[in-house]
């Protein structure tokens, strides 16, 4: 089963804290806990430093626009 993590989005206001990657996180165990094996997030190029410090690996994807 895979799960998918959308637009995390933390205000400016409390941003460089660690709540981003707390949030990734939960959303990380929440995802195990009910039988995810995988968990998937789409992002910007300038967002790929924290993704991958959250442990993301980039991979190759397929994106068709509608």
């Amino acid at each position: 089963m895979h799960a998918f993590v959308l637009d995390t989005t933390v205000h400016p206001d409390e941003r460089r804290r660690g709540l981003g990657m707390r949030l990734v996180q939960a959303a990380a165990d929440e995802a195990k806990a009910r039988g995810a094996e995988w968990l998937h997030v789409d992002y910007e190029p300038h967002l790929e430093s924290f993704y991958g410090r959250c442990g993301f690996r980039p991979t190759a994807a397929g994106l068709r626009r509608l």
